[in-house]
């Protein structure tokens, strides 16, 4: 690691470490080595099967607002209603977590959020229609959210060595990525069948295996030698400076916010489907724009194999990001939807590069008494980015036009990405 930001606690064994060389087609698959580690396994496992079932609750939400009300404005305020408490108990979930075992706090979080699932499951099967209700549980739920997010994220770096860190992450995200395009698909299918309360259930009883997961996982407590602290408003400024003064964190949430901010286009994405490509059948059209991000980041987990033998890990993040600039442009120039479907498939296979080598650098880059603050931050950047952009993509797309809209903010990013990079220089200096 570059020693300017290097760690000095113990890192955990690799217990793979003199594996052969994958040669051939294997050189380019998923790196699955992290899987070895019982721990990792069980938390990893775990995901599999929530990142499934929350798509359903987080389907079956908007869709009970809209069946109460009739209004989207409500389905508006309802995301903004969940987004709130995250900003809130993100960071402060982020300073618990480095307060106390990370296990427990996990325990505790997850049962929080399948009660909740289990209170959306009760007020639907009792016909209550309450939006204020549905409303409040959100909230509640995503304060769960914030809070587990960080410690579990923190986690990682405690179970897996540090070399096997891309591979873990990948192996992650592109679970997380497949439950975005399963999920909604599913319940798509399943509404029809066995109702909206139902998909309530179902992810409340997946979480019970979440639950059991984390508490097969060891106990990790702060490791010893760190100061015992509590967790207030001084434990979360201290993350933000530790932020400012190390740069190549400040960089990487900057990298992220570039990309989000500026180039995601989803807010314009129900308009380009009834005005650019209605030709092709407007439900088929939004569907797949929906859809092609979340396919090319699964697809690029997939053939993953080369994250863990990259050592650059700032110039993976900088390439990330220019190339999402690239593919977001190509997308806003397309008139043609399959072209514009492969420019966002493009598009999610450079995010979830840099969505891995952000994650490294955040887990690696920080010591361990600074990893879920730094979790927490990370938090409120990845939910806060493409809300963000919804309100400026959406701006943009009345006075210019969407297609303008899309193809200037991926400019935009590619500029803004490469004049960072030039000016401040210890993103791409940073290996590992």
């Amino acid at each position: 690691m570059d020693t300017s930001e290097s760690s000095t606690e113990p890192q955990t064994p690799d217990p793979v470490a003199t594996d052969p060389p994958r040669r051939g087609w294997r050189r380019w698959a998923m790196d699955t080595r992290p899987l070895r580690i019982p721990a990792y396994r069980r938390l990893w496992s775990s995901t599999i099967v929530t990142a499934v079932g929350s798509q359903l609750t987080a389907v079956a939400v908007p869709k009970q607002i809209y069946d109460i009300t009739g209004s989207s404005a409500w389905v508006g305020a309802a995301s903004l209603a969940g987004l709130l408490p995250l900003i809130v108990f993100a960071p402060w979930g982020g300073a618990v977590a480095d307060s106390m075992d990370r296990r427990k706090l996990l325990l505790i979080t997850n049962t929080g959020i399948a009660v909740t699932s289990l209170l959306f499951w009760l007020q639907a099967v009792t016909g209550l229609e309450s939006v204020a209700v549905l409303m409040a549980l959100l909230a509640m739920q995503q304060a769960f959210w914030g809070l587990n997010a960080p410690a579990r994220n923190a986690s990682i770096a405690r179970l897996v060595p540090e070399g096997q860190l891309p591979a873990a992450n990948a192996l992650g995200s592109t679970v997380m990525q497949t439950g975005q395009v399963v999920g909604p698909l599913l319940a798509g299918a399943l509404i029809p069948v066995i109702g909206l309360p139902e998909l309530y259930l179902i992810d409340a009883l997946a979480l019970c295996v979440t639950v059991w997961a984390v508490y097969k996982l060891p106990s990790l407590p702060p490791l010893a030698g760190a100061t015992t602290r509590r967790a207030g408003v001084r434990e979360i400024a201290e993350g933000f400076r530790y932020i400012s003064m190390h740069k190549v964190l400040l960089l990487s949430f900057l990298a992220d916010i570039i990309a989000m901010v500026f180039g995601m286009p989803r807010a314009l994405f129900p308009q380009l489907a009834a005005e650019t490509y209605g030709s092709y059948g407007e439900g088929l059209a939004l569907g797949l724009l929906f859809a092609s991000i979340p396919i090319g980041a699964v697809l690029g987990g997939l053939f993953s194999g080369t994250f863990s033998r990259a050592r650059r890990h700032g110039v993976m993040v900088i390439g990330a990001v220019v190339a999402w600039g690239l593919a977001i442009t190509g997308f806003g120039l397309s008139g043609n939807l399959w072209v514009a479907a492969a420019c966002l498939a493009v598009a999610g296979v450079a995010d979830m590069v840099s969505m891995v080598f952000r994650g490294a650098i955040l887990l690696s880059a920080a010591t361990d008494e600074m990893r879920g603050r730094m979790q927490g931050v990370f938090t409120v950047v990845v939910a806060g980015g493409p809300r963000l952009a919804d309100v400026l993509h959406g701006t943009a797309g009345s006075a210019f036009g969407p297609r303008a809209a899309v193809a200037g903010g991926g400019l935009l990013v590619v500029a803004v990405m490469l004049a960072l990079a030039a000016a401040v220089p210890a993103l791409r200096r940073y290996r590992v």
